[in-house]
């Protein structure tokens, strides 16, 4: 591959970004442009400091693309075993589950973004969360948490809930 200079690189990589169908990490970004990953990560910030709407979710970089659909938010408690569970009951009723939001007594509002629009998204996440002993962002708050979640149509997000509601993980007002 040609050497790009940094600027070449960085409209390389966001056009990267793009055309991708789906997230793209930084190491498979590093490895075509024959930079080390830690470049690659500089040449999002100053992508993102420039106006680029890119995010990074567990799985890679995306960049925003402004997906159609509802957008809600949901609030959630359940221990730490149930989370796939719920993440399951939302990909299969349809939803994508964007992020997951505590509020920190210390911090304030702390988001962890997570993409999961499938069965497949949930089984990788949680292998990523098993392989690094992570604990869930509803652990600082007894299992209590928000989630983003996109769906086609509003239809589709009564579906998420009423999956949600039956495994009993809606917070009850």
């Amino acid at each position: 591959m040609a050497a790009y200079s940094a600027q070449e690189r960085r409209r390389a990589v966001a056009l990267a970004l793009e055309e991708a169908d789906g997230p793209v990490s930084a190491a498979v970004l590093a490895e075509r442009f024959s930079v080390s990953r830690q470049i690659i990560v500089g040449d999002v910030a100053l992508l993102r400091a420039g106006g680029a709407d890119i995010t990074a979710t567990p799985r890679g970089y995306l960049l925003g693309r402004g997906s159609p659909g509802v957008v809600r938010r949901v609030a959630c408690v359940h221990s730490p075993e149930d989370m796939g569970r719920e993440l399951n009951a939302i990909v299969d009723a349809g939803g994508e589950v964007v992020d997951v939001i505590v509020e920190h007594p210390v911090y304030g509002q702390l988001t962890g973004l997570l993409g999961v629009r499938s069965r497949y998204d949930v089984r990788e996440f949680l292998n990523r969360v098993e392989a690094h002993g992570a604990r869930p962002l509803s652990d600082l708050t007894g299992g209590i948490h928000l989630h983003t979640i996109r769906c086609p149509d509003e239809k589709t997000f009564q579906q998420v809930e009423g999956s949600l509601q039956n495994e009993n993980i809606l917070l009850k007002m």
